[in-house]
């Protein structure tokens, strides 16, 4: 992995551009945004600045005027590096750093240093080396200051490639390596999964910082990292969820949502996320508390449905009720979202109400079913067993009856291998 190095806390300018597609307060929130997530990465934010402009500049983002104006705020400030609210091509960066002769990086370079900074295991941080390298490729010609050089002289006598040519070359091949490694560890995660079929998985989902892992510590006396900070955690975490219901239940803590996230991320944290894929019920963990709570809602509902996951049980739990002071909010929530759950994790307030709720779709994501095979279909029967927890087989002259338990979607596809479609 790309390894970042912190030595002294950076003192930061934040850039957003007002181009009129949200209202002012929102594009406010995502520069907040922006500085918290710059505290994540352990910058100190000194000057924040807004751009109205009906569209992006493609020189300079915000316009070569208001950047002359930015680089002189730059200088008197002490700024060590200018961070952008959107994807910058490398021509903005290129232009922008000659013009600040600082670091400029944008929300998607800040939030991939942050998970840089956050990843703990082998898998995520082979995940977060993808998709920093798949950052970095286009990159290539700010990023490195010897790139544009072709070199000559003695001893340098080559296949004729410049130096950006054998760099690009390097980072493909280990991109290649990198995708192959992911390839095994999600075949492990499918035979894992097969492995599971007798239980009810539940994942929690939710937009960064909601308070996810402290639910999950909470429900499964697990010791996950927990902070009041963005992607505290980045290494989706499975446990046994203890049950007076007799069906056995596996509940796993994911990586947060957050909006603008970097395409390539997400494609590199495909596995982890396949949690939220894969799960019969989705615990969708609100901030109740957050001023534009719905905003994080809806982000959170378009990513589950890129990932096909729009279809899943889902059950909103409306989090940190305990951090409201506006009364009529909670009333809100409680009558337009009439299915969903308000608590406090950190707090252990209307915990009980959950877990109820969770135990009733628990069991009837579930059906027992009895089907009749000939006994020559064998390969039939295997596919059960794969699919579903087999309770009883019975056979009577050439034919075999099998009792089986399984959530609905396996349910589904087994009446489809039987019945066709």
């Amino acid at each position: 992995m790309i390894e970042i190095i912190k030595k002294n806390i950076e003192r930061a300018m934040l850039v957003a551009l007002d181009t009129k597609e949200f209202s002012k307060a929102i594009v406010e929130e995502h520069l907040d945004e922006l500085e918290e997530l710059a505290d994540t990465a352990g910058a100190e934010t000194v000057f924040k600045t807004i751009q109205s402009k009906a569209r992006m500049d493609s020189a300079y983002y915000v316009g070569k005027g208001k950047a002359e104006e930015l680089a002189q705020l730059v200088e008197l400030n002490d700024i060590h590096i200018v961070i952008f609210d959107d994807d910058l091509t490398p021509v903005q960066v290129r232009n922008l750093e000659k013009l600040f002769n600082r670091k400029v990086i944008d929300r998607s370079g800040l939030i991939l240093d942050i998970f840089a900074l956050r990843a703990k295991s082998k898998e995520s941080k082979t995940q977060v080396e993808l998709a920093q390298l798949q950052y970095l490729l286009p990159r290539l010609t700010r990023a490195w200051t010897h790139l544009s050089k072709q070199y000559g002289g003695i001893g340098t006598k080559g296949p004729g490639e410049t130096q950006i040519e054998t760099d690009r070359r390097m980072i493909r091949t280990r991109i290649a390596m990198l995708k192959g490694k992911l390839k095994q560890i999600e075949s492990q995660r499918i035979t894992q999964a097969a492995g599971r079929k007798d239980y009810t998985r539940i994942a929690i989902a939710g937009y960064t910082n909601a308070g996810k892992s402290t639910l999950f510590n909470l429900l499964t006396e697990a010791d996950v990292f927990a902070e009041d900070k963005l992607f505290a955690t980045l290494d989706s975490t499975t446990r046994q969820l203890e049950s007076d219901s007799k069906a056995k239940i596996l509940i796993s803590d994911t990586v947060g949502f957050i909006r603008k996230l970097p395409a390539h991320l997400v494609a590199s944290f495909k596995s982890t996320l396949n949690e939220v894929r894969d799960a019969d019920i989705i615990l969708h963990v609100i901030d109740l508390s957050h001023p534009f709570y719905e905003d994080h809602l809806k982000v959170v509902e378009d990513t589950l449905k890129e990932f096909g996951s729009e279809n899943k049980t889902v059950l909103m739990v409306f989090n940190k009720v305990d951090a409201v002071d506006d009364k009529n909010r909670i009333e809100y929530v409680k009558n337009y979202y009439r299915d969903s759950v308000v608590i406090s994790a950190r707090k252990g307030i209307n915990v009980s109400a959950l877990m109820n709720k969770v135990k009733n779709i628990v069991e009837h994501s579930f059906t027992e079913e009895k089907v009749n095979l000939n006994i020559a279909q064998t390969k039939i029967a295997s596919q059960i067993h794969q699919l579903a927890e087999v309770l009883s087989t019975k056979y009577d002259d050439d034919i075999m009856t099998i009792s089986y338990r399984a959530n609905k979607e396996n349910s589904d596809k087994i009446k489809k291998i039987i019945y066709g479609s």
